[in-house]
């Protein structure tokens, strides 16, 4: 068992990231350097995950071990980031908001 330890944030609101598209094996990448970017720095981020039109495994091994190492908040799920999370049970793990403004009061 992994225990959620946030790194350290600098100090303010967490960044919003708001990508788009389609997010798999080949296309990940860049989300990922930016996700990690925004881990370093601040600790954590805000995913504006509402213009995500699919995500596979490697998207969703993403969510969850930024998860584990930061303060992650998935805002406004696109329906098909909500079905992929909820299909293996991550809803009750991730912090997900309707909103991103609901995200940034945490």
């Amino acid at each position: 068992m992994t225990i959620h330890q946030p790194q350290p944030a600098t100090p303010g609101p967490l960044p919003v990231n708001a990508p788009h598209g389609d997010f798999d094996e080949d296309t990940l990448p860049p989300l990922e350097i930016r996700i990690r970017e925004a881990v370093n720095t601040h600790g954590g981020l805000i995913l504006d995950a509402g213009n995500i039109t699919f995500g596979d495994s490697t998207f969703l091994h993403l969510l969850l071990a930024t998860h584990q190492q930061a303060d992650l908040r998935i805002a406004a799920p696109s329906p098909a980031v909500t079905r992929l999370i909820s299909i293996v049970g991550a809803d009750q793990v991730l912090s997900i908001h309707p909103t991103v403004e609901a995200a940034l009061h945490g």
